[in-house]
């Protein structure tokens, strides 16, 4: 979920047919943009180990703690502790990939709040880090 960094930043969001998705340092949120009308008996969030998969009204709009917030379904995914604070190039292995420019401010955004937590008592929030992320590095996407 959004922190206090992210309202004071901003968040980085990667656009999807479905609607989008964006990363903190622990969390990877996936936003559904959910039509007018839409209940939650017209929702089905399948997870399992291996998948994660969501239709609306029986259809499949994504195969891949949930809830409806004012036509939009939101599902955050913990990165495990050895993900934790690393930068995902894309939703899932292969899958919903951000694009250079994206993944770059992305970094960026991960790099300042990364410094914010390991120095409380500064603001990083507007903050401008220098630097190419977007070239090399491995993929640090989840392997599901």
């Amino acid at each position: 979920m959004a922190t206090d960094f992210d309202e004071r930043s901003g968040v980085v969001r990667c656009q999807a047919p479905w609607g989008c998705w964006y990363q903190t340092l622990e969390d990877v949120v996936l936003e559904i943009d959910l039509p007018e009308g839409t209940s939650a008996r017209n929702i089905k969030c399948v997870l399992e180990p291996s998948r994660l998969s969501v239709s609306l009204s029986g259809n499949c709009i994504l195969q891949v703690s949930a809830g409806i917030e004012n036509r939009l379904l939101r599902i955050v995914l913990v990165k495990s502790v050895r993900q934790a604070s690393h930068c995902w190039s894309a939703l899932l292995k292969g899958s919903f990939v951000a694009d250079a420019w994206t993944l770059d401010q992305m970094q960026r955004k991960l790099t300042l709040e990364r410094f914010q937590t390991e120095n409380p008592g500064f603001d990083f929030s507007k903050a401008e880090v220098s630097g190419n992320y977007s070239t090399g590095g491995p993929d640090l996407s989840p392997n599901v």
